[in-house]
Order: structure tokens, then C-alpha cells, then sequence
């Protein structure tokens, strides 16, 4: 009976530690930096700490990147208000997908994945990494994805100046892994990823 008792508990404490979706907290919309300091201070930086983000941080974050400002209107323009990218956001404890409408995380695969996310070491310990994923069957044409990717990582550079954080984009990740894990079809693909976290 014992056993039985610590077998339960034990599976009890291993199905409360899974990921699971993530509610985000409202995202904060005043205060940061003057947009002329942030310019002044944007920069790419790969010094990063293993400090978490806070949930407040990365709804901001996520938010400033490609929340709504407007009722279906993003924060950043899109060629023909396609819309056509994917925001996922690659923490330790998994991949979700960011539902902007719903301000949530939605979970696509648990675990740690970041290391598919680039090929340098410190995305492995980085707190954050987004994979921009492009569905190409809403794009006008794929040149205008690639543009529309920029302006979304332009804002995550530009919110990591005013908040105090460091941030990184890049080119070189496991395209394949990344597609397969988040399985992708074959009118979507992966853009870009960028780290975001604290100074080392």
C-alpha cells in the first residue's frame, strides 16, 4: 500500500512539473526608455546570462513583437496585412507558440530545445530564444515574409534596448530540426531566430 501510495505521488509530482500552456499577463504599454535613447542604444550582444525572464517581461516582449495594438492590427506593419508570420518562443522548459489574440504561450513540444534554436553556445543557457516561422501560403510572396521578419525582430531589438536586455538575431540554426520538431508543413519555413535575455 505504501507503494502504491509513493508510486502515485511520485507521478502526481511528475505531471505537475510537465510544460504546459502559459497564460501571459497583460502586457505593460507605457514607460521605457524615449525611442531616441532606445535607437541609441540598440546593439547586438551575445554576452548572456542563464537569468530567467520574468512572465511579465516576456508578455511585454512578446507583445511588442507582434501583439496587437489595434483590433486585428499588429505592432508591426505586414506586406498586404497578410499576417503570414509565426511568432514560437523557446524557453527551457519548451517551445510554444505566442497567441497574440489570446496573450498566451501555447505549448508545441516540452523540453529543452534550445540548442536547435543556433549554432553558438549560448543559446543552450539563454532564457529565450524566438523562432520566426514564415507560412508562405498567407504571403504575398516570400521576399515580403523576410521583410516582415525584419520588423519583427526590429521591434525585439528595439524593446531589449528600453528594458535593459541584450539580444542577438541570427541566420545559422537547424532549419530541418526546427521544422520537424515543430511540425511544420511544406508551405511553412523557418526565417530567423533571435536570443533574448540579461547581460552576462
Amino acid at each position: 500500500m505504501n507503494k502504491l501510495f509513493f508510486s502515485f505521488a511520485l507521478l502526481s509530482l511528475s505531471v505537475s512539473c510537465m510544460a504546459q500552456d502559459i497564460q501571459l499577463p497583460a502586457p505593460q504599454k507605457t514607460g521605457g526608455k524615449p525611442l531616441m535613447e532606445a535607437f541609441n542604444d540598440r546593439q547586438s550582444n551575445r554576452n548572456f546570462s542563464a537569468k530567467d525572464l520574468s512572465l511579465q517581461t516576456i508578455a511585454d516582449l512578446a507583445w511588442a513583437a507582434y501583439g496587437f495594438n489595434r483590433e486585428n492590427k499588429r505592432t508591426v506593419p505586414t506586406s498586404q496585412d497578410r499576417q503570414e508570420i509565426d511568432l514560437y518562443i523557446s524557453l527551457q522548459s519548451g517551445v510554444y507558440f505566442y497567441e497574440a489574440k489570446e496573450n498566451k504561450l501555447i505549448l508545441k513540444v516540452s523540453g529543452n530545445h534550445q540548442a536547435m534554436t543556433g549554432m553558438q553556445a549560448f543559446v543552450t543557457t539563454a532564457p529565450l530564444n524566438f523562432i520566426f516561422v514564415a507560412n508562405l501560403d498567407k504571403a504575398s510572396n516570400r521576399d515580403a515574409a523576410l521583410t516582415d521578419c525584419g520588423f519583427i525582430s526590429q521591434n525585439i531589438y528595439l524593446f531589449c534596448a528600453s528594458e535593459g536586455l541584450i539580444t542577438v538575431v541570427r541566420g545559422s540554426y537547424d532549419k530541418d530540426g526546427l521544422h520537424k520538431l515543430l511540425t511544420l508543413n511544406d508551405k511553412q519555413e523557418v526565417l530567423l531566430t533571435q536570443t533574448v535575455g540579461y547581460q552576462q
